[in-house]
Formats: C-alpha cells, structure tokens, sequence
C-alpha cells in the first residue's frame, strides 16, 4: 500500500518531546518517572494544552519539581515548542477529530496519539487521509499507545513503574511487538520480557474498527530498525489486516521472524455476530475469523503456536534461536535507578510521618462520613440534633444540655437585628445599594463588630467573671475600672433606661433564672447595675452585657473549668455569638435592598433611609 508515511523506521527516540492535550495528571507524571528510570536527560513531555486555562502544571522529573506551561490551543503549543514532535490527544470522541486534524495541521508533529474510544469511523477515516497525506502517523483511537523502551512512552503505556521494571521496558530489548489491544500490550510486554531480552518498541494501534495506522505498517517499519531482531503481532477477530502481514511475508517484504497469534479462536464456538470487545473484534465472514487468519500467517511462514497457550513458547524458542546464530547478543542488564517516592506514596507504605501544618479537632471529613467531634453526620441528622447542639460541638468541643443549647438559640434570635440604623446593618445596606455582592456586604458589616457595637459581651464576661470570683463588692467593682480609665462593658444604654427597660435582657435575665442551676455572675451583676443606676437611670445592663455574664453562667453550669472559661473569652467564642446573629439580620437587610432595587418590591420611601438613630453608635 503505498503512502507518503516518513520513511524512518523509528517513530521515537530518548530525545523524542511531546504534548499533551487535556490536564492528565496521572499520565503525565508516569511519563516523566519512566523518564527519569531510563535515565533520559531531558523529560520527554514540554507543554499541556487545555483550551479553559493557562499557566503551569507542576510535576515532578526526578527529584526535581518543574513547570510545563499551559497553553489554550495546540497551534500555541507547537509553535512556542517547535522540538515536539508528538501529540499525545486524551480529547474526549467528541473532539478528538478535531484537536487531532488541528494536530496534523502542525509543521512540527510527526505523531498524533489518540486515546479516545468511539471516534465515529468517518472521521478516523478522514483523519487517516489526511496523515498519509502528509506523511504523518497516527497512533488510535481507542489506543493506550505505545512506547520505545529505554527512550519515550506515551501517557499509560506499559502501567506503573513497578510493571515497566518488571517487563524490562527501562532498557532497549530485541523485539518489535505490535497489537490492536492495548490491555493486551502491557501483559504481552511482560510475556515477552520473561521469554526474550525486551523489547525495542511495542504499539497498540487501538482497538476500533478503522484505526489510523495498521499492524502491517507498524511491522515494516520494524522490518528497517536494525536494532529489532525478531517481530510478535498480536491480531484478533474482524477485519483482514492479517492477510496483509501473511502477503508481506509471502512477497519477502518481511524478513524478520514472526511470531503470529490471532486471539478469539473460540468464536467458532460461539453465537454468529458476536463482538469480542473491541469495536473491530467482529468477525463479519469466514476470512475474518481468527482461525482463518492464523492459518494464512501459517502458511506465509509466520510463526504461529496451536493456541494462546504456547504463543509464549513459540516467541522464547525464535529468540533462543536468534542468540545462538549470533543475531541476537544479550547485553548486561543497567542499573536501575531508584524512584523517589511522593510523600502521598511513602506515608501510604509507612514509609514517612509529617506533623500536620493545620490540626483540626472538632470535624473530619476524610472517612466515610463527615463527623462533628466525632459524631456522624447521619446521626446527627437522624437525632434532630439543633443548631445550639452544633455551636457547643463545633466552638466549645462539647455536647451541651438542653437547657444550655435553648438559651444559645435564644440569643441568637434576640441578637439577630436591630433595625437598619445601627453601624454593622447600616454599613451593609450602603454596600448593597452600591451593587456590591452578598458576600461583600456583608463582610462591610461584620468588619463594625468591636467594643462598641456588639464586642462587649466577651469584655463583659471578663471582667463580672473576675469581679465575682475575686468576691469584690459593687462598689469597688465600679470605682476600680473607673480608676482605670475602662468603661464598664456592658453598661449603659443611649435610649433605653432603668423606667424603660430593654425587653431583651428582661427576656434573658428571666429565661436563665428558670433553666440555669445558678446565675452567680448575673446575681454579681445586678449589683453594681444597682450602683451604676445611681449615677445615671441609663446606665442599665445592656444586651451585650448581659450576654456575655449569662454566658459564664452557661460554661460553669455545664462544668467547664476556670480556665476553660478564660480561655473560651479570651478566644472570642462570646462575641461569636453576637456574630453569628447579627450576620442573620444583615443578610436580611441585603436581601431586602437588593428586592427594593431588583423592581420585586417598591416601597414609597425605598430611595430614603431613615438614620435619625445612627448617631447611638
């Protein structure tokens, strides 16, 4: 069959570079580690092309991290690097014609390798004309590749570095090995390795119907590279390339022994059309069938064993024989260089222990199933566990009582708004009436929260706590801060007033005198409210305030210690709370800016906002 195919008998070499289409990570590095066993000097991958990004892929060559650009297109890709002369395609079917043709188009490919099963057959036709036409190869579809041992392999071929070691493919053999299967390939690399010195180049053409280079091509191009001895061709079911091996025999086209097998000898046993597999493993008439075509590679004078079982005799006894006519001269095996492990692999082998840069102690979502200190998430689920029983787990590492968990709830319901005009909710709104996101106003609101807009419940649970522990009166309690220059947390309120009292705390102060074992702190409290009153009828105890001093209250009810407790406010963990709910009601206001502005609901005054009160922050 005559083409305009390059007239090179070897397709790769251990200066052969390529490209790769689509970020496969996996195949990518198995390239680079058969690279650095077979010692080559340079990696044999350059650039990645995948059209949604740019940048770098970062692999490892050796020991030794390295960037492979990115490009959007392989027309980019081949031109930055003219050295590459393979494409290795891992397209889906669906673009693979595509990215393929766009590949032949390249000056600078010589080899386009398709991956992809179920190119539909016209266009593996198409793309065939073109690559004659141009004297390029294709290699597929449907193909896990190829490789020349000791010098190049293309993506998977061949499996993991322990599999390419074991079938000697580190160092150059004597045998040139072609077959559709590609699953075949790599068991027959090993058949082949434990019977002879290896091979030289191994090629599985793909599996489909119509591929874009044929066994008998791939044959007499080893039929010219002096380094392969000896041939083995693996055939199958459908189709009649075979009898073109059998006629190249015959016409002394091929001069090198063969070692023939076409597998699926058992389909003369089995239903009429049935298909073995592959998209081409079809027998349609007798002459397909593989007992006729390995009569014919028989009678060629093709060496071809009576079943699978002896094909592995019949290739050890062509090799005995080539070394003992001094064809063959088996040469000392290389040693092999040792592969580093990734630190994924040695920790895996026990090989390696690092301590953790980030330790997490309250979820893990590494097993089966996510966990919350330990606890299933089914579980949690299935039990109603509430939204106080998360807060405990996740912020305090413990599963609350009831009663603790409700008065949680509780505070968050009554932090959750005050109205537009206090500065978190203000900030948010002015956010989102300026277009921006959710995220970012409310991020604008958050950023207000500190010592006079919802950070005094941790100051408030810090100093009632030490007031009441270190057993102080009232009285000193209030002059002692006051001699040091600190605003009592907790106190005081610009509108409300001890005549006027802020429901809030009245809600709270009377849930927890219900539900609590003790309100020690608040009882402290209550005090010096009662001296401070003296002073002014606002300086009241404030919903932050109280907060935070029923929430020691809370910690020591539910059996924290002292220390746990100091650590829990000096944390911040108090102020979480106002945080969290506060977070609630900006949303709500963002929300509600973002409707008024959208059209879904006007209000006559919705370009006026009402901030008589903003001056109270």
């Amino acid at each position: 069959m005559a083409t305009k195919k390059t007239s090179s008998a070897k397709l790769f070499s251990d200066k052969t570079q390529s490209i790769i289409y689509g970020v496969q990570t996996a195949a990518i590095q198995r390239m680079l580690d058969f690279d650095f066993v077979v010692r080559r000097s340079t990696p044999s991958v350059v650039a990645v092309v995948d059209k949604t990004s740019t940048g770098y892929h970062k692999v490892f060559f050796g020991e030794k991290e390295i960037l492979l650009p990115i490009y959007r297109t392989i027309e980019g890709a081949a031109k930055k690097h003219p050295e590459a002369d393979v494409l290795i395609n891992f397209a889906s079917f669906r673009q693979a014609y595509v990215t393929s043709m766009e590949a032949l188009q390249q000056p600078s490919i010589r080899t386009v390798a398709i991956i992809a099963e179920g190119v539909p057959e016209r266009s593996a036709r198409m793309l065939r004309k073109r690559a004659l036409e141009l004297g390029k190869w294709i290699i597929g579809p449907a193909t896990v590749g190829g490789l020349r041992a000791g010098a190049f392999k293309i993506g998977n071929s061949g499996g993991t570095i322990e599999n390419i070691i074991d079938s000697k493919l580190h160092r150059p053999g004597s045998v040139g090995f072609v077959s559709k299967s590609g699953g075949m390939s790599n068991e027959m690399f090993n058949v082949i390795a434990q019977n002879t010195n290896g091979i030289v180049e191994g090629i599985a053409i793909g599996g489909d119907r119509f591929a874009g280079s044929t066994l008998i091509e791939h044959l007499l191009r080893f039929e010219k590279d002096s380094e392969i001895k000896m041939m083995v061709v693996l055939g199958e079911v459908g189709g009649t390339e075979e009898y073109r091996i059998a006629d190249a025999i015959k016409e002394g086209r091929i001069k090198k022994p063969v070692v023939a097998w076409v597998t699926g000898t058992c389909s003369e046993y089995m239903p009429k059309d049935l298909q073995f597999g592959h998209a081409g493993a079809l027998a349609e008439g007798e002459n397909e069938t593989a007992k006729a075509k390995n009569k014919a590679l028989r009678d060629a004078g093709a060496i071809v064993p009576d079943s699978f079982d002896d094909y592995d005799v019949k290739i050890r006894e062509t090799y005995e024989a080539l070394v003992k006519k001094g064809t063959i001269k088996p040469a000392e095996e290389p040693p092999i260089p040792n592969l580093p492990m990734t630190y994924a692999e040695a920790r895996k082998a026990h090989q390696v222990r690092k301590p953790a840069n980030i330790v997490c102690t309250i979820s893990n979502d590494s097993g089966d199933e996510l966990t919350y200190l330990g606890t299933q998430i089914s579980k949690i689920i299935r039990e109603n566990y509430t939204l106080g029983d998360i807060i405990g787990m996740l912020w305090l590492r413990k599963r609350l009582p009831e009663w603790a968990t409700q008065f949680i709830e509780k505070v968050l319901i009554i932090t959750a708004d005050h109205g537009p005009c206090v500065s978190g909710a203000h900030n948010a709104i002015v956010a989102a009436r300026a277009g921006r996101d959710l995220v970012s106003s409310l991020a604008s609101g958050i950023l207000t929260v500190g010592p006079r807009f919802g950070g005094a419940i941790d100051g408030a649970a810090k100093h009632f706590k030490a007031g009441w522990e270190n057993d102080m009166k009232p009285e000193v309690f209030v002059e002692d801060l006051n001699s040091k220059g600190i605003k009592i947390p907790g106190i005081g309120h610009l509108v409300k007033s001890a005549q006027n009292p802020d429901m809030r705390v009245e809600l709270l102060k009377k849930l927890a005198k219900k539900s609590f074992p003790a309100t020690e702190c608040l009882n402290f409290a209550l005090k010096v409210e009662k001296v401070t009153l003296q002073k002014r009828n606002n300086l009241i105890l404030n919903v932050d305030g109280c907060i935070g001093i029923l929430m020691v209250d809370l910690l020591l009810g539910c059996g924290f210690s002292n220390e746990e407790i100091n650590t829990i406010i000096d944390n911040g963990t108090l102020n979480g709370l106002f945080l969290l709910g506060r977070s609630i009601g900006m949303i709500g206001h963002i929300l509600d800016q973002k409707r008024q502005k959208s059209g879904l609901y006007r209000h006559p005054y919705d370009d006026v906002l009402f901030l008589d009160d903003i001056a109270e922050y």
